[in-house]
């Protein structure tokens, strides 16, 4: 862990954290929510020793990068541009993409508003989902799942960063990492988690220097830059409108495991399994469902994901 290089670059109008390893095509790593560059930390390592520059940001309003406090800065626009603006800065034309939940969503839109910056994308746990015109996701969301449900609960700026500020912040970031309950996240409002039992025992693959380093960043940083992503749905399906209807044209590749939450949304197994993922990504070549793996598969399969990966990118 000490070779990796933390640097700090000039992007989109903000300073961007940058953790970099490596020599060779440039892999360019996107983490979820609530997470950091840390998350890629094995894959770092493996992909950097098997002969390739590999580079994990803090995206925008995370860990040591910038975070703009209105939600209105938190498009797929500002956050492609960011990442954009960070291959320019590092010289690299075309890049290896590979990106995890909310990473794979901003992915996805990457692939979409510049493929010519593409060479291959890897996307773990969260599906392409072609843009609804009759639909807002916000509102999507909660008529399938009511108000209680976690993306809905957190739009209103400042309410569930006060009930994650009733708990410590790494017992909240158990509570996250360690679900694997494959039903819809739901937070009543009101109960927030003071009164919530304490997370099981880490699993093996979690350790709790880990979970500090995380929580250190979060209680810096606070959780409203990553949560200013989920604000940002409704504005993005706006903004997004030209690109209805437009195919992912770069090659990708797609894990998810099978019991990771997002696989088991009404609909989803049926769009990746009954072809319409394929019509919609018509360069999709491989397709792997990981069983008995939870949502934050990098950290829990490490080694696995970074073959999966290495012997994806290989090819270009």
């Amino acid at each position: 862990m000490e070779k990796i290089e933390h640097t700090t670059v000039a992007t989109n109008g903000i300073n961007m954290h940058v953790a970099s390893i490596g020599s060779g095509p440039v892999i360019l790593f996107l983490h979820g929510f609530p997470e950091l560059w840390y998350s890629w930390r094995h894959q770092l390592l493996s992909l950097s020793s098997l002969g390739y520059r590999c580079v994990a940001p803090d995206l925008r309003g995370y860990g040591d990068t910038d975070a703009p406090s209105s939600a209105a800065s938190y498009t797929v626009f500002h956050i492609v541009g960011d990442l954009v603006g960070l291959l320019d800065a590092l010289g690299v034309d075309r890049v290896l993409l590979v990106g995890h939940d909310w990473g794979a969503s901003i992915a996805w839109s990457f692939c979409q508003l510049r493929p010519d910056r593409v060479k291959a994308l890897v996307n773990l746990s969260v599906v392409y989902r072609p843009r609804n015109p009759k639909v807002k996701p916000v509102e999507g969301f909660r008529a399938l799942f009511g108000d209680d449900y976690y993306i809905c609960r957190f739009q209103e700026p400042g309410e569930i960063e006060e009930e994650f500020a009733e708990v410590d912040t790494k017992k909240l970031l158990k509570i996250f990492l360690t679900s694997r309950n494959p039903n819809p996240p739901r937070m009543p409002k009101g109960r927030g988690y003071k009164g919530s039992p304490d997370p099981p025992p880490l699993p093996s693959w979690l350790s709790e220097q880990d979970v500090d380093y995380f929580a250190s960043k979060f209680n810096q940083k606070g959780f409203t830059g990553g949560l200013n992503y989920y604000r940002a749905l409704n504005r993005n399906w706006e903004l997004m409108a030209p690109w209805t209807g437009l195919e992912i044209k770069v090659p990708v590749k797609f894990i998810v495991g099978d019991l990771d939450v997002t696989y088991h949304i009404p609909g989803v197994k049926d769009y990746i399994h009954n072809g319409r993922f394929k019509k919609d990504v018509p360069f999709l070549q491989e397709l792997v469902v990981m069983e008995g793996v939870g949502h934050f598969l990098n950290q829990e399969k490490p080694e696995e994901i970074s073959m999966h990966i290495y012997d994806f990118v290989k090819k270009f």
